[in-house]
């Protein structure tokens, strides 16, 4: 079976030893992606203290970043938005963030019909709010 490990210079750098994507066969894996910004790692709207703990975070403007990020890696990768068929996301604040999201989403998504399941997480590898894992056709 024909394998293949994307990295893009258009997307934030893993966090670790791991690819923004795998290609097996006809599919693409992504891997978490998050809203971390390509050319600095910045998060934004990300408001920090001294000590690292967060202040306040611009929800949406994370939302934005994350599906630019996938986006990056799907191009990248010979894919396409209109062609994911699973998207798993972790959100950090279910009750205060996801109505937010679920708008953004149904923007984003529109015609592309892709199974989603939404999960809350205690935190984030990062202070992010929002990560994406998905599955495309090639």
């Amino acid at each position: 079976m024909n394998q293949e490990i994307i990295h893009t210079e258009s997307a934030a750098k893993p966090l670790g030893v791991y690819p923004h994507a795998r290609k097996v066969g006809d599919l693409l894996f992504l891997s978490g992606i998050g809203p971390r910004s390509a050319a600095d790692n910045s998060i934004p709207g990300l408001k920090l203290d001294e000590a690292g703990n967060i202040i306040s975070y611009d929800f949406e403007a994370e939302c934005h970043a994350v599906f630019a990020n996938v986006k990056a890696v799907l191009e990248a990768s010979g894919s396409s938005w209109e062609k994911m068929v699973d998207v798993t996301v972790f959100l950090t604040n279910m009750k205060k963030d996801f109505p937010v999201y679920n708008k953004i989403y149904g923007e984003y998504f529109k015609g592309v019909l892709a199974c989603r399941t939404t999960l809350e997480v205690k935190s984030l590898p990062t202070p992010i709010s929002i990560e994406l894992k998905v599955i495309a056709t090639l």
